[in-house]
C-alpha cells in the first residue's frame, strides 16, 4: 500500500470508530466521562490525516499512531476500571458518592450520571472501550508503516 493509502486507512479507521460512538450514542447508550476522553484523539488522528495527505515526511503519521495510542490507552485503563481491576477517577464512578445519603441522591434533578465502571453493552465479552482499545492499536501499527514509507 502506498503511504497516501496508508494513512486514508488509518484516518477512515479513526472515523468510523468516532461514528460508531455517536450512533451508539444516537441509540440509546449514553457516554460515561472516559468513553468521551476517548473520542478526542479520533478526532486530532483525522485532522492528522488530512494534513498529513498534504505534507510530506514522517512527523504527521508519527503523530497520527501517538494519537491513536493515547485512545487506546485510554480504552485500557477504562477497560480496567469497569472490570474492577483499578481504580477510576472517583467524577465518574460510584465511589466519589460516600458522604451522600439515599436521599440526597434522589433530590438531584441534573442530568442521569453515566458511571464509567458500569458496562453498557458487550460483544464477545468485550465492552466498547476493549473494542476502541483492539481497534485503535490496530491503527497504530497503520500510522507507523505510513510513517515508514514518508
Amino acid at each position: 500500500m502506498t503511504r497516501a493509502s496508508l494513512i486514508l486507512l488509518a484516518a477512515g479507521g479513526s472515523l468510523a470508530l468516532l461514528a460508531g460512538a455517536f450512533v451508539f450514542q444516537a441509540l440509546g447508550y449514553a457516554p460515561c466521562a472516559m468513553c468521551l476522553w476517548q473520542r478526542w484523539p479520533h478526532a486530532a488522528a483525522i485532522a492528522i490525516g488530512v494534513l498529513a495527505l498534504a505534507l510530506r515526511g514522517p512527523a504527521l503519521p508519527l503523530l497520527g499512531a501517538l494519537a491513536a495510542l493515547t485512545t487506546a490507552g485510554i480504552g485500557i485503563y477504562h477497560t480496567g476500571v469497569e472490570r474492577d481491576w483499578w481504580e477510576g477517577p472517583t467524577s465518574c464512578t460510584g465511589s466519589g458518592l460516600g458522604g451522600l445519603a439515599g436521599g440526597d441522591l434522589l433530590a438531584t434533578d441534573g442530568p442521569r450520571l453515566v458511571m464509567c465502571d458500569q458496562v453498557s453493552w458487550e460483544l464477545l465479552t468485550l465492552s466498547m472501550p476493549s473494542w476502541n482499545a483492539l481497534f485503535s492499536l490496530a491503527l497504530v501499527c497503520v500510522w507507523l508503516l505510513a510513517a515508514r514509507r514518508a
